[in-house]
């Protein structure tokens, strides 16, 4: 089981920037990748929807042997990974807003966090944010329409969306800026042009690297022969394979392929 690969999902490729995480702390481990684009973005639909798309990705990466699983998608963790975790006998790490960093290393005693609404709404998103509402000020903005702009390639076009998000944000006084969804890490580069330095900007990257490595660790589920990456979507073949083609720090290739689940 250990040379099996370890599974990803999210609505998309916005999971990529999870997965340059993990690969770059797990360089030895192989990798399935499903972006389900053709049902991006979770963040806007309903609860049972999210479970539906959530069990049918791990159904399939299960039949490609995925000895465990990282839920990439900060909408799918929220609203579905405490019923992943009850139906499959097998590890899942998720991934959620990182409110407690942002929380705890606030000055201005102001942090925003830009998600879904799907995230927003869900019990675990609120269940973590509550614990820290009483000391800090938390300004929540959906990011409605950037997961599609990201989906598309076109990351630029999302720069107006940027600045009427974030600008609140910054006049309010936030000195932290939560990246609450997977896709947001690739419009770094634009909102880092929008925001004044001093912001710093969080995303949940490496902590969940730390804890897939941890993982791997306890359950003994090192792999002992050469990484592959497998990467796979429902959507736009030739979007996965430019975001693909812009991952750092892999040095086996990666395999781009359409596919219709």
């Amino acid at each position: 089981m250990n040379n099996r690969p370890i599974g990803f999902f999210d609505s998309g490729i916005g999971g990529l920037s999870i997965w340059k995480a993990v690969n770059a702390m797990l360089p030895n481990e192989s990798t399935i990748y499903l972006a389900d684009s053709k049902n991006a973005p979770y963040g806007e639909k309903p609860i049972e929807k999210i479970k539906h798309f959530s069990f049918k990705n791990v159904d399939l990466l299960l039949k490609h042997e995925a000895k465990l699983i990282v839920v990439a998608c900060n909408t799918a963790t929220t609203n579905a990974i405490e019923d992943l975790r009850s139906h499959y006998n097998i590890p899942f790490i998720g991934i959620e807003p990182a409110t407690k960093p942002a929380a705890i290393s606030t000055v201005t005693g102001k942090i925003g966090i830009l998600a879904t609404q799907g995230t927003f709404a869900s019990e675990l998103f609120l269940n973590t944010s509550k614990a820290f509402r009483g000391s800090v000020e938390i300004i929540e903005t959906a990011g409605t329409g950037l997961v599609q702009i990201v989906e598309s390639g076109s990351l630029e076009d999302a720069r107006p969306l940027l600045e009427k998000y974030l600008n609140p944000m910054v006049e309010a006084g936030v000195d932290n800026i939560v990246l609450g969804c997977t896709h947001y890490p690739f419009l770094t580069p634009i909102i880092k042009s929008i925001v004044p330095n001093n912001i710093a900007i969080i995303d949940s990257g490496d902590a969940v690297a730390r804890r897939t490595r941890h993982i791997i660790e306890s359950y003994d589920l090192a792999s002992i022969t050469p990484p592959e990456h497998n990467f796979y979507t429902n959507g736009k073949l030739e979007v996965l394979k430019a975001f693909a083609a812009q991952l750092k720090g892999s040095s086996s290739p990666i395999t781009s392929t359409a596919l219709d689940f």
